[in-house]
Parts: C-alpha cells; sequence; structure tokens
C-alpha cells in the first residue's frame, strides 16, 4: 500500500469537529481477524489504522464489540462496559483508541438502549424472581391472556418475524421489539437510566469520542392494562409524541440527561442518533443541542438514482438540520442494508413489488437482474455527489472498494434473524434474504484462504463465506491504479478536506431534469449527470471526477469543479 505524502494532524479540541465530519462504520467482526480465529477483532482494526489514516476519514464507528451470543449480530449485548473475548479484551480497545488518535481519527461506539441481551445480568436476575418483582420491573413483563396465561398479552409482531412476546413459564411474558433473545427494558425505571448512565461515562472516560444510537427513538414506552390489537397500533398517530411504543415525547427527558453527561467533557461527547420516525420534524427533536445533537437521515436509502429525488432530499434535509441548529448526515450504505453498488444496479425501487426485490438475490450474485457496471459507476458518482454537501458523511466498510452485495450465501451460514425467522413466518424483511450479504468480511488480498482477513499461519475460514469474485475487490488489486474505486475515495476525501466551506450550498439551474449542480460558498461545485446520457460538461477547472471524461459529462457521473 502507497504511503501518505503529508502527516494528518493529531486529534482536534474543537468541540465542531463532527459538523462535517467523514465517518467511517466498521462492522468488528468483519474488517480485520488478527488472531485468526474467524472473527474480526479489535488488533484487526488496530493493525489497519495506516490503512484508514491513508483513507482520509475523521472517525470511526464500531458496531457493537460486546460481549454476545451473536442472536442479532452483537446487537443483543450482555454487558455494556467490556468486549466480547473472541475479539479482544478492554485493553485492546484502549492500544485500538490510542493508535486511531494519534493517527487524527475519532471514535465513536454503538450504544444499544432499546434492549439487552437475555443474557444480561439484569435479565438473568428478572427471570429468577417472581412475577411482580423489582427485579422483573426492569423489563416489560405482562401477564398472559387464557385461563393459566398460556397465550400472549397482545398480538403484536416482532421486527424480525414471529410474536413480539415471549412466555418464561410462569403465566408471564416479556415484550422484545426484535429478536426474542433482546427482551426490551423498561425505561421507567431507575436502575435502567443508572445503567446507560455509568455505561456513557465509563466508555467517554476510556477516550471514546461520540455515540451512535441505537433505535433511539423505541426507549419510551406506555403501555395501557389493556393492550391495544397490532392493527389498533398500526392506526394509532406517530405524528404527535404519543403513540404508546415509539418516539414518545418523554424520550427526549432521557436524551437531555444524556447530554449533560456529553458536556461534561471537554471537548463534549457527541451522539447521532437512528431514528426511524415519522416527519422530518419528529426527527428534528433528536438532532437538537439540548438531545443527542444529530440524527441519521436515511432518506437517500430509499431512493431511486434519481436527480428530483436527489434534490429534494437534500433540500429537505439541509432545511431540517439548520433549524434543529445540527448538521445534517448522508448514508448511502451500512451494516443493515444493500450495499449501494448493487442497489444501484437493481431496477428502481417504484418497479419492485413484493418478492420481486429479492430475485436477483435468490439468483446469486452477481445475478440476472442486476447490472453491475451500472451499479458501480452509479455509485461512484453518488458518493462524490454526498462528499460534496454540507454535512456529515457516513461511509460503511468496503464501499470505498466499490464492493456489491453478496447475495448467494448459503442458508446453512447466515446469521441474521432477518432470514430465519423470514422463512419461519413466510415474511419477507431486510430484502428476504437478511442483512449477512453486506457484512461478509473485506477482501484485503487478492489470494489466500480468507483474501487476508485472517492472519496468522492457519486462519479460520471467515464466521461468513468470501465469494471467489471478492477477490477481485481486494485492497491490493486496487491499491495504486488510477481507476479504482479506493483510489477515488482516497482523493476525494483529500479533496474535500482542502475545499471544506461553509454548511450551505446554492442550487445552479442546468436546464436538465436529470443534471443536479451546486455550489458551496468558496465556488466549490459539484456537478452530477443522473440520466444516461452524455450532458454538457460546464465549464471550470475539473479537480475529480467518478470515471474518465470524454469532453462530456458522461451518464451516471459527477464532477467536482474547483474555483
Amino acid at each position: 500500500m502507497s504511503t501518505i505524502e503529508q502527516p494528518r494532524p493529531a486529534t482536534s479540541p474543537s468541540a465542531d469537529w463532527w459538523r462535517q465530519a467523514v465517518v467511517y462504520q466498521i462492522y468488528p467482526r468483519s474488517f480485520a481477524d488478527l488472531d485468526g480465529n474467524g472473527i474480526g477483532d479489535l488488533r484487526g482494526v488496530t493493525s489497519r489504522v495506516p490503512y484508514l489514516r491513508e483513507l482520509g476519514v475523521d472517525a470511526v464507528w464500531l458496531s457493537p464489540f460486546y460481549p454476545s451470543a451473536l442472536a442479532d449480530g452483537g446487537y443483543d449485548v450482555d454487558d455494556y462496559r467490556d468486549v466480547d473475548p473472541r475479539i479482544g479484551t478492554l485493553a485492546d480497545f484502549d492500544e485500538m483508541t490510542a493508535a486511531l488518535h494519534a493517527a487524527g481519527i475519532r471514535v465513536i461506539v454503538d450504544i444499544v438502549p432499546n434492549h439487552s441481551s437475555d443474557r444480561h445480568a439484569f435479565f438473568r436476575a428478572a427471570l429468577a424472581a417472581p412475577a411482580g418483582s423489582p427485579e422483573r420491573d426492569r423489563y416489560i413483563f405482562r401477564d398472559g391472556l387464557g385461563e393459566n396465561g398460556e397465550l400472549p398479552p397482545a398480538d403484536w409482531t416482532a421486527a424480525f418475524g414471529g410474536p413480539a412476546w415471549e412466555p418464561v413459564g410462569d403465566g408471564q411474558w416479556y415484550l422484545h421489539t426484535f429478536a426474542r433473545e433482546q427482551p426490551d427494558f423498561n425505561w421507567d425505571h431507575p436502575d435502567v437510566r443508572e445503567e446507560f448512565l455509568t455505561t456513557l461515562r465509563f466508555w467517554s472516560d476510556r477516550g471514546v469520542d461520540g455515540f451512535r444510537v441505537d433505535v433511539a427513538h423505541l426507549l419510551l414506552k406506555d403501555l395501557p392494562e389493556t393492550l391495544p390489537s397490532r392493527a389498533e397500533l398500526a392506526a394509532m398517530d406517530r405524528t404527535s409524541g404519543t403513540h404508546p411504543l415509539e418516539d414518545r415525547d418523554e424520550v427526549q427527558d432521557v436524551y437531555a440527561t444524556w447530554r449533560e453527561v456529553f458536556d461534561s467533557y471537554d471537548p463534549p461527547r457527541i451522539a447521532v442518533a437512528e431514528a426511524w420516525v415519522a416527519t422530518p420534524e419528529r426527527r428534528a427533536r433528536y438532532a437538537a443541542p439540548t438531545s443527542l445533537g444529530q440524527a441519521f437521515n436515511f432518506d437517500l436509502l430509499t431512493a431511486d438514482f434519481d436527480a428530483g429525488q436527489f434534490r429534494r432530499i437534500v433540500t429537505e434535509n439541509l432545511a431540517q438540520s439548520a433549524a434543529a441548529g445540527s448538521s445534517s448526515t448522508w448514508v448511502l450504505s451500512n451494516h443493515d442494508v444493500t450495499r449501494h453498488a448493487t442497489r444501484y444496479g437493481l431496477p428502481p425501487l417504484a418497479g419492485r413489488e413484493g418478492k420481486q426485490g429479492v430475485e436477483w438475490m435468490l439468483a446469486g450474485a452477481p445475478a440476472d437482474g442486476v447490472d453491475r457496471e451500472l451499479g458501480a459507476r452509479r455509485a461512484r458518482a453518488a458518493t462524490l455527489f454526498l462528499l460534496g454537501l454540507p454535512g456529515s458523511t457516513y461511509l460503511y466498510q468496503g464501499e470505498e472498494l466499490g464492493l456489491p452485495e453478496v447475495g448467494d450465501l448459503p442458508g446453512d451460514r447466515r446469521q441474521d434473524p432477518a432470514y430465519h425467522r423470514s422463512l419461519d413466518q413466510g415474511t419477507w424483511t431486510y430484502d428476504g434474504l437478511g442483512r449477512d450479504g453486506c457484512r461478509v468480511p473485506l477482501p484485503w488480498r487478492a489470494s489466500g484462504a480468507s483474501l487476508g482477513f485472517g492472519e496468522g499461519a492457519e486462519p479460520q475460514p471467515p464466521h461468513l463465506p468470501q465469494p471467489d469474485w471478492f477477490a477481485e475487490y481486494a485492497v491490493e488489486v486496487e491499491d495504486g491504479d488510477p481507476d479504482s474505486s479506493l483510489t477515488l475515495y482516497r482523493e476525494a476525501l483529500r479533496l474535500r478536506r482542502e475545499l471544506q466551506a461553509a454548511e450551505t450550498l446554492e442550487w445552479v439551474e442546468t436546464g436538465s431534469e436529470d443534471v443536479l449542480r451546486f455550489r458551496r460558498p468558496n465556488g466549490w461545485e459539484v456537478v452530477t449527470n443522473f440520466g444516461g446520457e452524455p450532458a454538457e460538461l460546464p465549464a471550470g477547472r475539473v479537480v475529480l471526477a467518478s470515471r474518465r471524461l470524454d469532453g462530456t459529462l458522461p451518464g451516471a457521473t459527477t464532477v467536482w469543479l474547483a474555483p
């Protein structure tokens, strides 16, 4: 791999570093496996700090690395203040954090407050205690219906399929919004609130710079004695802050106390909410400076590669972030969605209904129905468009390599409960085959049993199998190739740092419904042709393009023009 020509400064104490940061999401179990046990680890992350530094990111966000049975990829947490022994120790975490900070890279960790695992000490105590005990009150238990409590308290469905209530054998049932191994906390209990305040301080004291808050909108619940049916829940208003299960106004009281913890550090710790709520106005509440400070906008995850959709989404989200006093967040891929290099090679979302959206996966990857070349061109163009926008951009590991989704994983190797429970229930969630396809371990080399993911004399096979074609996207293949996706990302992040301007933009009319052009306050311009035919290349000094130019602006192409 090539070396860095200019050293980057050490971590700056600026409290506003996050506003226009590039954050790189690491799914630790699939990033780098230094001990060769088939599962990525924290020492593996440390070993790749030079790579991350050369890529040019400002921060990394680590998905859960806590002790877990992996019923949901680590989002079933046994202990919020420790490291899963399969991927490291607290000492390894400290070493990794120190190495990242020395490289000028901040550290954000995932916090999962809606639910614990069923192996958490609180839940073990709840099962050991009788109904009505203080221990059970830390979770949401209800008596079952029927003569002996043999029926669930309500007909609710969990997010991964199947019932949302699980019996414990004594006539009581507990609520789990997700997998049965993920019981929901009762956030009205002071022990639960204190558990997370202690956790926030624990990681902040270890040097963590911020937190990504999982399903931040679900914590507070207000359940009447007679529970509503699933149909009644679906008909309830989700815009008033009074829904019994989600986005209740009182959740902001929780985050106000978290904000006090964040602001007690210098610089203040930051947070970003994953909040799937009904309206932009509701989402803005989580991004307020008195709350978490920033909230993910996922609008582009469900948008086609379409100029009109992109312009509307950008305009709306910039207005929302300005109103909240925050900055916007731009995301094209993460650990929960099909990689955008594949999404953009599929027919438009509007043209896919029912199971049609997963037929390409069922046929394998690459498969009929996916135009991989078109998807790659559009992905590069969309990425350059995003990196030119004001606000922060969140990248997902492997997207800098142009990795497509892996759709043909064997069913017996899949791990995602969304896949297995979709089969059990005959429902289709997460494109029908779950989220494992975007979580396959990264290819670092073009050869070897695990393509450089696993180190050591005899590394174990990766926990999810890599397809043979992954070798085409290996870091060592793309490193130094002037036309590779990795080279494009490195150059884009370098130029972005040089060109960055105030958090506004001005749309420049192009006379074409397929071409978007915007100008930042310092004169930096971004022009994207979302269409299939070439368009006129604007006058100006092109400093970066998502593909080679021929005197025009080809379809599915973005250019940056320097002032």
